[in-house]
């Protein structure tokens, strides 16, 4: 089997209710309005982001990394309101290997449980196997994010094991990182999967 080449860039991904747009300083207003709420940023590296100042240098350092080709970020967009819903990113990007890591995720308080989160990540999924041709995609969370450990288990995902004292986070606390991956193989289920969820009037 023929792969085709694997080039995370930068395109817009649409679905049914998000579409996935490539971030710039563009969507620093929008996204600030929504990230105001410190319960987003709890688990997360990057401290609170609760002005347009840190939110604006947040935009900035994602797009450095876009640049030095490790991340590649989007803005979700709520398509029924037009409202910016939150981001999320591929990270750890290994064309080598043909893995990539879909992580970074936040949505304001509004647009949780709300079906954006299931189908970003479908569309990332769907993106990562058959447009790149990745053989392995993978997240992670913090060991006590009971929230984000369960909407990873929702996907699908294969839980690997727990890397521990594995980050610093803003506050000094040490992280534990659990892992999960989606293989190649795995894909169709975990697609079929997916699909009856983004059709379910209980997704969130």
């Amino acid at each position: 089997m023929t792969l085709p080449l694997f080039l995370p860039r930068s395109v817009t991904i649409t679905g049914h209710l998000v579409r996935l747009e490539p971030l710039s300083l563009e969507h620093v207003s929008g996204l600030a309005a929504i990230s105001n709420d410190p319960a987003i940023w709890r688990y997360m590296l990057y401290g609170n982001i609760d002005s347009e100042a840190k939110m604006r240098a947040w935009v900035e350092d994602m797009l450095t990394r876009q640049a030095a080709g490790t991340d590649l970020p989007f803005a979700v967009r709520h398509l029924p309101s037009g409202k910016l819903a939150g981001a999320t990113r591929y990270l750890d990007l290994r064309p080598a290997h043909r893995g990539l890591e879909i992580g970074g995720t936040w949505y304001g308080t509004e647009f949780q449980r709300s079906g954006v989160n299931t189908e970003a990540k479908y569309l990332l999924l769907r993106h990562a196997f058959e447009t790149l041709g990745a053989i392995r995609v993978q997240f992670k969370a913090d060991s006590r994010n009971e929230k984000s450990l369960r909407a990873i288990e929702r996907i699908g995902a294969t839980r690997e094991g727990i890397l521990r004292n594995h980050m610093i986070l803003a506050d000094g606390l040490y992280r534990h990182s659990i892992y999960f991956s989606v293989t190649a193989d795995e894909w169709p289920a975990v697609k079929a999967h997916l699909e009856a969820l983004c059709h379910s009037p209980l997704m969130g």
